[in-house]
Formats: structure tokens, C-alpha cells, sequence
């Protein structure tokens, strides 16, 4: 047996120990010293690492909470609304998704839909291995700025644009039969893989806006369909894509794995991969990874394929923040303090979904002693985030740090009313801060006619 090299003897004896720098001491290793280290464990050792490289990931959020806090109340910004992201905490994000391709050998793509601010793009591509795309624009972005592999789907591809995708995409998925017929030779005689698209046949996503296998849905050809088309294009394709969860845990990919096989399984054999798409909360604190390690491990052993997954929330979830500050206070039947951040414009997925973002030191409503409805610049009547308690009356000047604002909310915001979008600033690992971009009248004029 060979002896283990000092690093890879030092890890072990740390996870042994339960130790604080166990989580450190194994993302410290190369790959081939990580998979050594997973090799000599046995079961009970490696559920024990899992744990502690999930409480040194809590443990470095909970301090990097303070240092948003900090940021926000000091001099080092002199302006507000900004996007500030914590890329220290994105690779926290990022080391949890490759222990999971440690352990399963599965490939995970970041979803540019989610995130796409490619300031931090050289911290995330040491650890993933490329993006998903929805089309031509993101297809571009991953490839250029990301470059690693791109995957792009579209629910259906404008003709005048899918030459340049294929140019920038590794593998292209495609929603139809019809658009396979139309662009799948195209794809294949530039070498680039094909997939399609399956409804799954189950979710569990309780908004229907956000559920890809509600009734009548577009996305994903139904059983149905491709029960009676595939055969015919079966040596087209090189895998299945899939995609049914939303901000979720994999007990419910489990679920959709089961309806998944039951419709698709007969139609796996000698299909490279399988994609299990996006929405899985694989960096929440709660996220159960051997479960999800447990699925893929079964899958690619039952099927003989590459499982990817493509989460694009978890890259960054809890990593960013929107910070704001009180413009003014008014009453009317209650205290209302209107903020230079929007949530029509900056956070429009708390009006769309709807939520009501965290807003930190803050509680629910009468829950502390000062409750304020905390409102935007904008004039629409509805531009509200949520009415919030504070332990002291707020005051015009006073800075709000809205948290979780990495994910969704760049990628989505808006010149409505013509608001100045936020500056997007990064926490590099020193603490320093540096803005990477600020916005201004050019931005919102360029954008009209």
C-alpha cells in the first residue's frame, strides 16, 4: 500500500480529529490529493468531512455578515445603491460544489441567467467547468469571459443567430424535434454536442410562474412526443436535459429522478450524458449533499453516463448584497422611508415572485420597536420591499443592507423611470473594495430610441 504523502496524511488526520482546519487543509490539496484522501475514508469519515466543510462555510458567511455591515456604515463607499459582492464568499459557494465533483466525478455548469457579473469569473472557473446559456448573448459571455465549456438551450433559436451560437457553444439542447430536424446537422458537422430537452413529468415548484412542468408548459418535449419522435433521431443526439426544481433541496430531485427514469430510462443506452439541470440549493446550509451525491453515484452506475448539473442561485447564494440609503421619511397611517434603491428596478423579482428580501438588523413587522414600509424612488405605487422593525427609528442618511442580492437581481434590473442603476463593487480576500462598474445617463440613454 503506498504511503500517503504529508499533505493528503495531514487532512486525514484532521478529519479524524473533527478539526477546524480539516475543511482548508482538503480544498488546499490538488485534485489527485482530494481524491486520495476521499479514497482512504470510509463512510462515517466522509459524512463527518461533509459537516465540517459545511460549518467552516457557515462560520466564514457569519463573519462576512459583519464585514457587509461594516462596508456599509464606513466611509469606503460614498455612494449608494450598490451591488457589493463578497467574491471570498462566492468561493466558499464554489468549494462546496466541487466537493460534490469530488465525490461523484459529475460536471457542474454555473446558469449565466442567474449571474452573469464577470468581475468574479476568474475565481469561479478554477472550480466549475463552464456556463449554460439561454442564447447568443449569454453563449458569447461564457465563452469569452468564463472559458471553459458552454452549453446552450433556447426554447427555440432565431435562425439569423444560430450559426454564432454554435460557434460559441460546446453542446446546444434543443426544445423541439423541429429544431433539431432544422439546425441539428448544422450543429453536428461544427462539432457541437446535441441534447434535447425533456419534460420530466414531475416538480414540486409552488409558484406555476416558475415551474417548467406546469400545465401547458413550453419547456421540454412531453413523454408523449418524444415516445413517438426519437427513434428516428435517435443517432442525433448525445444526451438528455431536464429541468424541474427551483430553489430546492435533492430530496425533491430524488422525486423527479424517479418520474424521470420510469419516462426516459429505456431511451438512455448509449447517450454520453444527462443533464439534471438547474435549481438545486446545493450551498444552502441545509442542502443535503449525500443525498445528492447518493443519486448521481446511482445514476451514472445504472446508465453509464456524464451527470451534469447546472445551478446558477447556489454559485452565489448569499454572497452579494444591495446596500441603499434613506432619502427621506413619510407618513401616512405609518413611517415610510423611501430609499434610493428600487424594488421594481434593483430587486424586481421580490414584486415579481413575490418575496420580501432580508433587510439586515432588521425584523418582521411590530417584532422590534420601530416599524417602517420601506419603499423606492420610482413612481409606481406598488414599489415596495416590505415593511420591516428596527430596534431604533430609522433616519434619512441611515444605510440598509438588503442581503442574498447577487442572484437575480443584476441580471434582471431595470432603467424604469429612468433610476441610475447600482454601482457593482467586489470584496476582493484582502477586504479591499473595488467598483467594477457604475452606471449613468449614457447607460439609460443608449438603451431608449
Amino acid at each position: 500500500m503506498m504511503v500517503p504523502d504529508e499533505p493528503v496524511q495531514n487532512t486525514i488526520e484532521a478529519i479524524c480529529a473533527k478539526g477546524p482546519s480539516a475543511a482548508d487543509l482538503y480544498h488546499a490539496l490538488p485534485g489527485d490529493g482530494r481524491k486520495k484522501v476521499l479514497g482512504m475514508l470510509d463512510t462515517k469519515q466522509v459524512r463527518s468531512l461533509t459537516a465540517l466543510i459545511k460549518a467552516a462555510k457557515k462560520k466564514r458567511f457569519a463573519a462576512a455578515n459583519k464585514r457587509f455591515l461594516e462596508i456599509a456604515s464606513g466611509p469606503i463607499l460614498r455612494s449608494t445603491p450598490v451591488y457589493l459582492i463578497d467574491e471570498t464568499l462566492i468561493e466558499e459557494n464554489m468549494r462546496i460544489l466541487q466537493y460534490v465533483k469530488d465525490r461523484t466525478g459529475c460536471k457542474i455548469l454555473h446558469a449565466l441567467k442567474a449571474y452573469a457579473s464577470f468581475a468574479t469569473f476568474s475565481t469561479m472557473n478554477r472550480y466549475l467547468d463552464g456556463t449554460c446559456a439561454s442564447g447568443l448573448n449569454e453563449a458569447r459571455l461564457g465563452s469569452e469571459e468564463f472559458k471553459k465549456e458552454v452549453h446552450t438551450f433556447g426554447a427555440a433559436y432565431r435562425k439569423e443567430e444560430i450559426d454564432r451560437i454554435l460557434a460559441y457553444s460546446d453542446s446546444i439542447i434543443f426544445n423541439s424535434f423541429y429544431q433539431l430536424q432544422a439546425y441539428g446537422k448544422k450543429a453536428r458537422g461544427k462539432g457541437v454536442e446535441i441534447g434535447l430537452r425533456v419534460n420530466p413529468g414531475h416538480a414540486e415548484v409552488e409558484t406555476e410562474m416558475y415551474n417548467p412542468c406546469a400545465p401547458c408548459s413550453r419547456l421540454g418535449i412531453p413523454h408523449d412526443g418524444f415516445r413517438d419522435e426519437f427513434l428516428r433521431h435517435r443517432d442525433m443526439v448525445d444526451g438528455l436535459h431536464f429541468h424541474a426544481m427551483c430553489e430546492q433541496n435533492s430530496d425533491v430531485l430524488e422525486r423527479i429522478l424517479t418520474s424521470f427514469e420510469k419516462l426516459y430510462g429505456p431511451y438512455l443506452e448509449g447517450l454520453k450524458w444527462v443533464n439534471f439541470g438547474g435549481g438545486h440549493h446545493v450551498t444552502r446550509d441545509d442542502y443535503d449533499i449525500e443525498r445528492l451525491v447518493r443519486l448521481i453515484d446511482n445514476f451514472k452506475k445504472r446508465y453509464g453516463v456524464q451527470v451534469y448539473l447546472e445551478p446558477g442561485e447556489a454559485s452565489v447564494l448569499n454572497a452579494g448584497v444591495l446596500i441603499s440609503s434613506v432619502l427621506d421619511i413619510v407618513k401616512n397611517e405609518m413611517e415610510i422611508a423611501i430609499i434610493d434603491a428600487s424594488a421594481e428596478a434593483h430587486m424586481p423579482d421580490v414584486l415579481i415572485m413575490p418575496y420580501r428580501p432580508n433587510i439586515m438588523k432588521s425584523g418582521k413587522p411590530n417584532e422590534k420597536p420601530y416599524t417602517f414600509r420601506i419603499a423606492g424612488p420610482s413612481c409606481l405605487a406598488g414599489d415596495v420591499a416590505g415593511n420591516y422593525s428596527f430596534d431604533q427609528p430609522l433616519r434619512r442618511g441611515d444605510r440598509l443592507v438588503f442581503t442574498d442580492m447577487a442572484l437575480y437581481s443584476i441580471v434582471k434590473n431595470t432603467t424604469f423611470n429612468g433610476i441610475t442603476l447600482p454601482d457593482i463593487a467586489v470584496v476582493k480576500g484582502a477586504g479591499t473594495v473595488e467598483t467594477v462598474k457604475r452606471f449613468g445617463y449614457k447607460y439609460y440613454k443608449d438603451r431608449q430610441s
